[in-house]
């Protein structure tokens, strides 16, 4: 059953790139700025002072704007620092010019970034290639991001473009949900605390 789960994850991976690959640079662009204003304006941003979140590449969310409007309004902004064994850590930045090529090619943090441990952390900006009606994510399969959030009971966001919005992902035990998802639109559901 697990290894069948696995398959269609990653069937389902090769579809959803394939369909953003095909989105224009306009499309991107324009969703871009309206996930980035939606995730800007949620009341649990305003509130968090210590912000985990990730530096878009490729068809992801562009988050850059987000990153220094966050900076601006200075909130400690962290981003992740691939380590080992899929593992990974948070480092604070000041300036997104800190930001410098990890092995995989995404800003990641410098060595000189200070570590920030994750009970610091009042909110964590979850990646995903799509989101479902429950919180469940199709993440690009390193398993980072479940590894690290295992047992974390901070505020999770994702942001998913509204034609990627799905209704029910396959998950397996060790997938982490995220607390609330947004889309161009807003808020797709509430809080559910009981899964």
């Amino acid at each position: 059953m697990g290894q069948e789960i696995a398959q269609v994850k990653q069937i389902l991976r090769q579809q959803m790139r394939a369909v953003l690959e095909e989105l224009s640079q306009e499309e991107r662009a324009e969703s871009d700025q309206a996930l980035a204003a939606q995730f800007l304006q949620h009341p649990k941003v305003a509130q968090a002072g210590t912000l985990l979140l990730y530096c878009g590449v490729g068809t992801e969310v562009d988050t850059r704007p987000i990153l220094q409007a966050l900076l601006d309004q200075g909130k400690r902004v962290c981003l992740p620092r691939c380590l080992p064994d899929h593992q990974m850590e948070a480092r604070a930045i000041t300036a997104l010019e800190e930001l410098q090529p990890d092995k995989y090619g995404i800003p990641a943090p410098g060595e000189g970034c200070p570590v920030v441990p994750r009970e610091d952390l009042d909110l964590v900006l979850v990646p995903g290639l799509c989101f479902d009606s429950r919180g469940n994510r199709l993440g690009q399969g390193g398993g980072y991001y479940d590894r690290y959030l295992e047992d974390y009971d901070g505020i999770s966001i994702g942001l998913c473009r509204e034609e990627f919005f799905q209704v029910n992902l396959p998950r397996e035990p060790l997938d982490v949900w995220v607390r609330y998802v947004l889309t161009e639109e807003g808020q797709v559901w509430p809080d559910l605390q009981e899964r």
